[in-house]
């Protein structure tokens, strides 16, 4: 079948979260996937190459004295064959950044965008110091044709579900949620012609379905296999299996509220759970090396986190010194604590078999661990209503910047987890953020991660390596952990 359909592409991935295809409003994780190869942005990055950004929309971009200048590629197109101006990107930025519920919360430091010549874009920051390229490289800021989506009844959202309005490889050509999304070839394209003439991404949320579809040869590509599924495809000739390290971190949280947990209220008493877990038999036995382990929320492979600061100020499991801590917190003999998760998987474990693991390493120190699963749906609420005692959660942030996670990890989470950053990390954050020199800001970034150690209220677990199935019919498909997963407008047919 893969061979009679060689102009066609066709994805297995579960969609379940994919609620708009609207940039601006985009809050999932599978949806950038399609939308980074309809629409284009004034930067990219290249996968695997996450501390800078290459061109996209824009040729070439410099600092002036506000913030950033971008001068456009002349040849830029949308799809209708309209020329992309600088009164698109103006249009497109400061409707991105109009959206609270989605990339405004994103570019707060974005003072305005005005289109100082017709292609060129200038980007005025109320703290000019501060990072932007990188931001501007996620599919939340795509550029999209002004007088298309302005002529749509309410701003566009419901038409840009089923059209699009871009200047992309591909066209969105339809989506019907939890079964398919269709995409067709650009007929005006500006960076050369889609390798493909459509692209499939049909829900398929179920790994085994995925694996048997891709072994029949009905997809192409299969995004959500478990490890003993790649196992069995190992002798399969028809397909290969590919990796790529993630930027998401799989985490415990633990809450820092008395009214809900009086003894994780206690900073010893967390600094204890995060010293009694055995890290290295959960990278080794339970993911099988597939995946590291973060100092903190600022995943290997951006400024200021490697697997060396990892090994100087990261968790480290250490059973005598988890007792002393318990002891000093006036639980000699432990306490009870209750662990919610969800009844699903991620990156190859489910949820369960993470929590059994946390249980037993935290008996070893007399921690009593109830087990409590939840619908994802359930999980959500709870946790952020501050209603959870520990809980296992995921973070995969839209935006490949440093200042993103950390803010994430002090505000949204520090809430959740009824917890207040002192003034030192706050200040940390601002002056790494703020720093223009590349070294001395890994540096502190590097310090504001030991920090949040040492607060332990966020325990990272993992960061995990994602396998892909690709099937040999498929010759390029560059997967990428920078938020889209996979650069699909370079995708190409063996």
């Amino acid at each position: 079948m893969a061979e009679e359909r060689s102009d066609t592409l066709i994805i297995g991935l579960d969609m379940a979260d994919t609620v708009t295809f609207d940039p601006a409003r985009l809050a999932s994780y599978t949806s950038p996937l399609a939308l980074d190869a309809v629409y284009d942005t004034l930067v990219t990055m290249q996968p695997g190459q996450y501390e800078g950004v290459a061109p996209r929309l824009a040729t070439q971009w410099a600092r002036v004295p506000e913030g950033w200048r971008f001068t456009l590629d002349p040849a830029a197109t949308f799809a209708s064959g309209a020329r992309v101006t600088a009164g698109d990107c103006q249009w497109s930025l400061e409707r991105a950044r109009a959206s609270a519920d989605g990339a405004g919360q994103f570019v707060a430091n974005i003072e305005a965008v005005v289109a100082s010549g017709p292609d060129t874009v200038d980007i005025r920051l109320h703290r000019p110091d501060e990072a932007l390229l990188q931001t501007l490289a996620s599919p939340q800021f795509a550029i999209l044709e002004r007088t298309v989506v302005e002529s749509k009844p309410s701003s566009g959202t419901e038409w840009l579900n089923q059209h699009s309005a871009g200047s992309g490889p591909y066209v969105l050509a339809g989506w019907s949620r939890r079964q398919s999304v269709q995409l067709v070839a650009n007929p005006h394209p500006w960076r050369g012609a889609a390798s493909y003439r459509r692209i499939t991404i049909d829900h398929v949320p179920r790994p085994v379905a995925q694996l048997r579809a891709i072994q029949r040869g009905d997809i192409d590509v299969a995004f959500n296999l478990l490890p003993e599924h790649l196992a069995t495809l190992e002798s399969d000739r028809n397909v290969r299996v590919e990796s790529v390290r993630s930027l998401d971190c799989i985490y415990l949280a633990l809450s820092a509220d008395a009214a809900v947990t009086p003894w994780l209220a206690k900073k010893e008493v967390r600094e204890a759970v995060g010293a009694a877990i055995d890290y290295e038999d959960l990278l080794g036995r339970l993911l099988g090396g597939n995946a590291i382990r973060p100092a903190h929320f600022l995943p290997i492979g951006v400024p200021g986190s490697t697997e060396a600061v990892a090994a100087g100020v990261g968790y480290h499991q250490d059973l005598a010194r988890a007792r002393t801590l318990l002891r000093q917190a006036g639980a000699p003999d432990g306490f009870e604590l209750e662990l919610s998760y969800g009844d699903e998987a991620i990156a190859g474990i489910t949820y369960h078999a993470l929590a059994r693991k946390l249980q037993t390493d935290l008996g070893r120190v007399g921690i009593k661990v109830r087990l409590v699963a939840l619908s994802p749906t359930v999980l959500r609420d709870r946790y952020l209503a501050g209603k959870t005692q520990a809980v296992l959660a995921f973070w995969h942030s839209p935006v490949v910047q440093d200042r993103v996670w950390a803010e994430a990890s002090v505000d949204r989470v520090g809430r959740r987890l009824g917890w207040v950053a002192p003034d030192p990390v706050r200040t940390l954050i601002t002056a790494a953020a703020g720093e223009g020199d590349a070294g001395k800001a890994s540096a502190l970034w590097s310090q504001f991660q030991a920090e949040m150690v040492a607060e332990a209220t966020v325990i990272p677990l993992f960061q995990p390596t994602y396998q892909v199935a690709i099937r040999k019919s498929v010759g390029t498909f560059p997967l990428t952990a920078a938020g889209w997963m996979a650069d699909l407008g370079s995708a190409k047919p063996a």
